[in-house]
């Protein structure tokens, strides 16, 4: 049997028709601020858009207060750290050309890439982990960012969009 997530408050989850949600053992979810010491604006929210998307969270990883959102895909490595109010996407949510952008959901119109999020990754609080994104094992991303284009492993970033600014020493 499946060992279930260590839950401090109620996270929101909803799965797409046909859509699947992985947590391995290990996993916290924390979506009350009373305990994390940075606290957390909102509860952890897990969501998948479209029928047969997914999100793998591995074991061992801890999320406090983040939003993940898949259309397609979105993979979370072991031993993860994911800061208050991350945010992960796989997609734009809107498509780009502006007439009927608010009302068209149409899945062709809407741009999605995979995202992958190797292990031992550490995303700081407030970070956007955007489309089409891997960021490599051991990486640490700093509060704030806003990754755009894959990361190196072992690699420290930050800034908007995020840089290398650091290497770590393994």
């Amino acid at each position: 049997m499946q060992t279930p997530p260590t839950l401090y408050g109620y996270p929101l989850i909803s799965l797409a028709p046909h859509s699947k949600i992985q947590l391995s053992k290990g996993i916290v979810l924390c979506s009350d601020s009373r305990f994390t010491a940075l606290g957390v604006s909102r509860p952890v929210i897990l969501r998948t858009l479209r029928p047969h998307a997914t999100i793998y969270i591995g074991s061992n990883t801890g999320i406090s207060g983040a939003v993940i959102c898949a259309a397609v895909s979105i993979e979370i490595g072991s031993e993860c750290l994911i800061g208050a109010d991350v945010q992960i996407f796989d997609n734009d949510f809107h498509k780009i050309e502006p007439e009927n952008r608010r009302f068209d959901k149409s899945p062709q119109n809407i741009k999605c890439a995979p995202v992958i999020i190797e292990d031992n990754v550490f995303l700081g609080a407030g970070s956007k982990v955007m489309k089409g994104v891997r960021i490599g094992r051991n990486s640490v991303i700093g509060a704030g960012s806003v990754v755009t284009k894959n990361i190196p492993l072992n690699s420290i970033v930050a800034g908007n969009p995020a840089k290398i600014i650091g290497v770590v020493h393994t």
